[in-house]
């Protein structure tokens, strides 16, 4: 089939992310003698410059790795969690029903400083200094901007001159969005005091940790704390003063933790767990498995049924993530992803398009709100891509890298959160707070409730696939919702349609919005269906037939997918031109 570019083949390393300049970096690090996590670290900071309306310092860094040493696949939860003040009371007493994307209020306790350096000390070889310098250089010396910060910038540009005077000096210069080669010296100056408290101690480990303990208990959680007890405009439209605490964020680490795992013919995929959606690939995987016969591709592009059963087979995994996924020792796991529960399950799919959220398990519940959410205007047609309205609520921004080593150490992370647009710009630090906090529900009894010192049922979803029990693939996509929609796509195209990494991810894409979003203000749209055109007119037509509101979202806009493989000796790697940013290098 055509593809936008080759696969790459090497024996050397491979890295592929959503920017060259991060495959760039992470590429050199390799060349230098560095390991992958060496190079995805490496790679993650300077994404946070080159695509600072993707992600920031005060993050997320979710993950999946293997080692050289230890083939079984491990999970990195670089996460944070809401602060102690976080109460549904608290935000009942404010009038709120849901929690605001934007502003002060969502933030939880940054998790990518901390995320990336336990990764860094424990795995890779390079010290603090050799991983961060690349970052620093771009902050301090300006680095190009990509034409979809300015769109950004400019959708809340009257957000930023009105209520985040702070946003509005660093994205506003001379009062207009920024563009070209842009320079954030706060933000280089805040990276080159941490590295100096850092190495004022000796060792490379002993450095890792003070740079550590200088975020987490120093002048960035101090400077954090003072910020949040300001008040700034945020998407209920009021002006709200945050809760995170420097006590919240001294008290809280990043760890490792066991990943999931389930078999699909002779593969096996690997997600994390479920305070994460990326069990909800796992159940996609385990319904389709069943149906593998009715599933097919001619020339590249997957059949029409093929959409349909993989449609059907998302809404009730989906569904299931909306009634049982969540921060909670209550979420039956096992049994969701039991072949026993997907048997049962495969059977409420039909010839027709459901128009219903339709969870499984023992009693589930779904938020009393949803019904009230349904079908709200912002929802419909979403591509999961940036999409940012005029007082800052945003959804799918992320970004995505995955890096591969001779030695068959491999990881595929999905770093996230912080965005320049998610709340105002802390002017000594040089970045802002997440607002990840947007995804809790303040209904009480359900996984996903807010609680004080709980994470959030975060989109960001990593991937791993083994074949014989051995690590040959690490793959994901930015996307929010539709992250484990579009890695579906590509799961099936290489494993089924026999597509190389390139073809899969080149292959049109699909997704449906028929379950609540994840991002204020939840909508969601049943029976929506959303396709690259690629797909046909003639399959287009059949879906529509069967009761699917098709939205023919154009011939390459969904998914910004990366992808490495080791197998054989041969590394292999490939990434989006979705986007016109995403690139992989290697030899």
């Amino acid at each position: 089939m055509f593809t936008t570019r080759p696969e790459l083949a090497g024996t050397h390393g491979m890295v592929a992310s959503t920017h060259w300049l991060a495959s760039a970096t992470g590429m050199a690090v390799l060349e230098n003698g560095g390991n992958a996590f060496d190079a995805a670290v490496a790679a993650g900071f300077v994404l946070q410059v080159a695509e600072p309306h993707l992600c920031g310092p005060a993050g997320q860094v979710p993950g999946i790795f293997v080692t050289a040493a230890d083939r079984t696949p491990r999970a990195l939860a670089g996460q944070g969690v809401s602060p102690a003040a976080a109460t549904p009371e608290y935000f009942a007493d404010l009038g709120l029903d849901l929690i605001p994307g934007s502003g002060l209020l969502p933030a939880t306790v940054p998790g990518a400083w901390d995320g990336w350096l336990l990764l860094l000390r424990d795995h890779g070889t390079k010290s603090l200094r050799d991983v961060l310098g690349y970052a620093i250089s771009y902050a301090r010396n300006g680095i190009p901007l990509v034409s979809r910060v300015g769109d950004t910038i400019r959708a809340v540009q009257k957000l930023f001159v009105e209520h985040w005077p702070t946003s509005a000096a660093l994205w506003l210069p001379d009062g207009t969005p920024a563009e070209g080669l842009h320079r954030n010296p706060a933000l280089a100056d805040t990276w080159e005091r941490l590295l100096a408290e850092a190495e004022s101690v000796t060792g490379r480990e002993a450095q890792i940790d003070a740079g550590r303990r200088a975020w987490s208990q120093g002048f960035v959680a101090e400077a954090i704390d003072a910020f949040s007890r300001k008040a700034f405009r945020d998407d209920s439209g009021r002006d709200h003063a945050g809760l995170l605490t420097g006590e919240d964020i001294a008290g809280w680490e990043a760890t490792y933790e066991d990943a999931l795992q389930v078999d699909f013919g002779d593969w096996g995929l690997v997600k994390m767990g479920a305070w994460t959606q990326g069990p909800a690939l796992l159940q996609q995987a385990r319904l389709l498995d069943g149906l593998r016969d009715e599933l097919s591709y001619v020339d590249g592009i997957p059949t029409e049924r093929t959409v349909h059963l993989a449609v059907e087979a998302a809404k009730l995994a989906f569904a299931d993530r909306e009634a049982w996924y969540g921060d909670s020792p209550d979420v039956p796991i096992e049994l969701l992803l039991s072949r026993e529960y997907a048997d049962a399950r495969r059977a409420l799919i039909t010839e027709e398009a459901s128009a219903e959220l339709r969870p499984g398990g023992p009693s589930p519940r779904l938020p009393a709100i949803l019904e009230k959410l349904r079908g709200l205007e912002s929802g419909s047609g979403a591509t999961g891509e940036p999409t940012v309205g005029p007082l800052g609520e945003t959804r799918g921004d992320t970004v995505h890298i995955d890096v591969v080593d001779a030695a068959g150490n491999m990881i595929s992370v999905t770093p996230s959160g912080g965005w320049l647009q998610s709340s105002p710009t802390i002017p000594e630090l040089g970045f802002c707070l997440d607002s990840r906090g947007q995804m809790f529900w303040l209904e009480q009894g359900l996984p996903n409730s807010l609680a004080p010192r709980k994470r959030p049922r975060i989109t960001l979803s990593p991937s791993m696939g083994l074949r014989d029990g051995e690590p040959v693939l690490a793959f994901g996509t930015p996307g929010g919702d539709q992250q484990d929609q579009w890695q579906l796509c590509f799961w099936l195209a290489h494993t089924l349609g026999g597509l190389n990494l390139q073809e899969s991810i080149d292959s049109p894409a699909w997704h449906t919005t028929a379950f609540p979003s994840s991002f204020y203000p939840r909508s969601w749209t049943p029976r929506e269906l959303v396709v690259e055109s690629r797909l046909g007119q003639s399959t287009k037509d059949a879906l529509a037939a069967r009761g699917h509101a098709v939205v023919d979202a154009g011939p390459w806009a969904l998914g910004r997918l990366s992808a490495v493989s080791r197998s054989g000796g041969v590394l292999r790697a490939a990434a989006n031109a979705r986007g016109m940013q995403g690139y992989a290098a290697g030899r």
